[in-house]
This record gives structure tokens, C-alpha cells and sequence, in this order.
């Protein structure tokens, strides 16, 4: 797998755990997405920020009372692109998985060779 097979919105820690926790298909505030990520204040704002520019979040304001509320939701490119982020990953560890299981039959199957050097 190369760098470029996945998808740089998704790259960091906590623009993944916003996405995966979207994933669910719910709409959140912003004190509730900050509770189920773990993400301090400035850092939540940043990425949040970073995942609208790229199309993989809408942002929305609703009144709530006399307060404004920030509701996040991700978008359907969001959600289809983290879904091939995870293909990908998955492919790429069945791949890692099934060659380290290849080449560990493979040795077994090889009697020892007493005249080979290496």
C-alpha cells in the first residue's frame, strides 16, 4: 500500500475518530462530539473546520432556547470516502496477514537444506 492509496482528510487521528463517530449516521453538537472523540476545544474546531473545506461535513447552527447549538452531520462524500478508507485498510492487512501466513507455510513446507549457506 502507498501513502497515496488513502485519503489525507482521513490521515489524521482526530479527523478519523470525528468521521467514524459521524459514521453512525447521527447528527451531533459540538459539546456531544467532543465528549464521544475525546478532542479538546481547539483541536475539535480545527478538524472540524478541515472536514467542512474538504465536503465531508455540514455544519449547522439551531436555536435551542435562548443559545445557539452547532450541530455537525457528515455528508454522503464523507461517509463514502471513509468507508473506502477502511476497504483499504482492511485490504491492506488481509494482504500483510495472508503473506506473513504464505511465507511461514512456505518455510515449513522447505526441508532443511544442510549445504545451503544463507
Amino acid at each position: 500500500m502507498k501513502l497515496t492509496d488513502l485519503d489525507p482528510a482521513l490521515a489524521a487521528p482526530a479527523r478519523l475518530a470525528i468521521v467514524a463517530t459521524l459514521a453512525r449516521g447521527q447528527r451531533l453538537t459540538y459539546t456531544a462530539l467532543r465528549e464521544e472523540t475525546g478532542l479538546a476545544d481547539g483541536n475539535l474546531h480545527v478538524q472540524t473546520r478541515k472536514l467542512i473545506a474538504a465536503g465531508y461535513l455540514i455544519r449547522e447552527r439551531v436555536q435551542q432556547g435562548a443559545r445557539t447549538a452547532t450541530r455537525f452531520e457528515l455528508t454522503e462524500r464523507g461517509r463514502l470516502n471513509f468507508l473506502e478508507y477502511v476497504r483499504r485498510l482492511r485490504e491492506a492487512a488481509e494482504d500483510s496477514y495472508a503473506a506473513a501466513r504464505g511465507a511461514a507455510g512456505a518455510d515449513k513446507r522447505r526441508p532443511a537444506d544442510p549445504s545451503r549457506v544463507w
